[in-house]
């Protein structure tokens, strides 16, 4: 995988939120990322064990079939706010299937499940703090009555000496992204750090490509 550079992570809309500290002579000190929003972990939660828990969702271990839906990549990196990166954090993943179902057994939503959807992984981040993941885009599915949530992964990072942090990554373009109540509880500066950027296809798999930067808080 190759590094993301500090340019790429402009892309991802980080720079946006900086606060630069100037001195008494005026130059500007190092600015500090801000940190990824948190976000509520959901009620789906993965509860059923499970020995698969590798960067590939499109496969399950022990079955000959492919997961159902568009496949794509998830890469990106988790940094501290000094813009340095955090190796051997554990980056955990879950999310619905193709149709907007979650392998949760309290998932009312009546869309087919896909047993060859693995749907949860846990991987840890290499010396650059990089992380990579393929999966398919997750369906959209109701909430309620009157809420669709957009297509999202939710994410789960940890790392000793950092606060852990839930989130949950958002796609670029997507409609119902407008209108989700969880979403548009953040200012839009923070809105921008949970959307992924995208890009592609993958030089390798033809796949397209979503970068996702994630912050971590250190503990004081």
């Amino acid at each position: 995988m190759k590094s993301l550079s500090r340019r790429k992570l402009i892309k991802f809309g980080i720079t946006g939120g900086l606060v630069g500290a100037f001195t008494t002579k005026g130059s500007m000190a190092k600015a500090l990322l801000p940190p990824t929003p948190a976000e509520t972990e959901g009620p789906f939660y993965p509860v059923t064990p499970q020995d698969d828990k590798d960067f590939d969702l499109t496969r399950v271990q022990g079955r000959d079939g492919v997961a159902k839906g568009k496949y794509i990549i998830v890469m990106g990196s988790v940094l501290d706010s000094h813009d340095q990166p955090v190796s051997q954090a554990t980056v955990e993943i879950w999310q619905a299937n193709a149709k907007g179902r979650y392998r949760h057994p309290r998932d009312p939503n009546p869309a087919p499940l896909d047993p060859n959807f693995q749907g949860w992984a846990i991987v840890l981040t290499n010396e650059n703090g990089e992380f990579r993941f393929k999966t398919v885009m997750p369906g959209s599915y109701p909430a309620s009555p009157t809420w669709v949530r957009p297509p999202h992964i939710h994410f789960k990072v940890s790392k000793k000496g950092y606060a852990e942090l839930t989130t949950q990554m958002y796609f670029p373009g997507e409609a119902l992204n407008e209108t989700d109540l969880l979403l548009n509880q953040k200012k839009p500066s923070e809105r921008l750090l949970m959307i992924a950027k995208k890009r592609g296809p993958s030089e390798t798999e033809a796949l397209d490509v979503y970068e996702h930067a994630i912050v971590l808080k250190q503990k004081s």
